[in-house]
């Protein structure tokens, strides 16, 4: 069970972090409205409609809040806590809540830039790396051989509550910059924050596309399966016919008399035919003598009638080219109200196909 549980939570996890990669990307794609948060030198922060989502957000005028104070969400109006629902947010703070320190390294720390800053933040400011939040102008290369930037640095105390407040408020993202120059804006900072609804939904949705995709591989692999024994035994049908044929083919030219005309031609010579044997009865059964029952099975024949003379009958038969062995199955017999005798007469048949009688 230690195993099953771990791969549990371990699959909980993936599913989770990936759900909220798709929350963020829903987010971001849902949420293009941006709003300008600028810090003034009275602590009041004004925010601005930089872009609108749709044509119904309007033009709003600018609005100052307090957002340390504790009245922040009763005092903002109703139209901008609706803006602000989804809207990134850029949150620009004053220069003087920032430490700018020069940089100079060489150019091979371009591919280590992250780490030698990083490293350096205790050195030019007064926090640590933990403690700081921080960035960096684009470098410049001097000199030939060293590039020069400037670091951009505050403590993490003072600056992550106010973006909390528009977290709070029901922003999408928050960004904190400061104006580096007058024509110059740096971002320090960057987080988005992710709705239970939209993270639920696209757990739900994974789940679900999971399951669906594993399910339809269970029914795919099952059919596979079935059809490959279905035309494993087709296919073993098919050649044991066709090895079948094959040696028909091989005995009929090997002149065994086994091929399939052989066979239709012996049958038809060892056969008696039923229209030659009726017509020949015909032709010899005298004028005096009917049949009144006619019966063929395989090569017998049983012949039941009234004739003048019974016994001439046999005779008659075994004369014939077709008939042998004729005797009589049951006794002749005579009655008052009949012309002649009752005879009931049975004879092998022969093969037979010659003109004559």
């Amino acid at each position: 069970m230690g195993m099953l549980d771990d791969v549990s939570a371990g699959f909980s996890l993936w599913i989770g972090v990936a759900a909220q990669s798709v929350g963020r990307l829903i987010g971001t794609v849902k949420a293009p409205r941006r709003v300008e948060a600028c810090e003034g030198e009275n602590g009041l922060i004004t925010l601005r409609l930089v872009s609108k989502a749709k044509s119904g957000d309007g033009a709003l005028p600018p609005c100052e809040i307090a957002v340390a104070s504790a009245d922040t969400t009763r005092s903002l109006p109703a139209a901008w806590a609706a803006i602000l629902r989804g809207a990134e947010v850029e949150l620009v703070l004053r220069r003087a809540r920032f430490i700018f320190r020069p940089l100079e390294l060489p150019n091979r720390a371009m591919e280590f830039l992250d780490g030698v800053v990083r490293a350096q933040i205790d050195r030019l400011t007064p926090w640590n790396a933990a403690d700081a939040i921080y960035h960096w102008t684009p470098p410049q290369h001097v000199g030939g051989e060293n590039i020069a930037m400037t670091i951009v640095a505050t403590n993490e105390g003072s600056a992550l509550p106010l973006a909390q407040a528009f977290l709070d408020l029901g922003a999408a993202g928050i960004e904190i910059s400061t104006n580096v120059s007058d024509s110059e804006r740096l971002a320090i900072y960057r987080r988005r924050a992710v709705g239970q609804s939209e993270f639920g939904r696209a757990r739900f949705a994974m789940i679900a596309i999971l399951a669906t995709t594993g399910a339809l591989a269970f029914l795919s692999a099952s059919a596979g399966a079935y059809l490959a024994d279905s035309y494993d035994a087709d296919f073993q049908q098919m050649q044991q016919e066709i090895l079948s044929r094959r040696a028909v083919l091989r005995a009929g030219r090997n002149g065994t008399g086994n091929s399939a005309l052989d066979v239709l031609v012996r049958r038809k010579h060892e056969t008696p035919s039923s229209v030659l044997i009726v017509e020949a009865l015909s032709s010899l059964l005298p004028d005096h003598t009917y049949a009144t029952e006619v019966r063929i099975e395989g090569d017998k024949l049983q012949i039941v009638g009234l004739t003048r003379d019974a016994p001439s009958l046999i005779q008659i038969l075994e004369q014939s080219p077709h008939f042998s062995s004729a005797g009589f199955f049951a006794p002749t017999t005579r009655s008052t109200n009949e012309p002649g005798e009752r005879f009931h007469i049975e004879a092998k048949l022969k093969p037979y196909f010659g003109t004559g009688s």
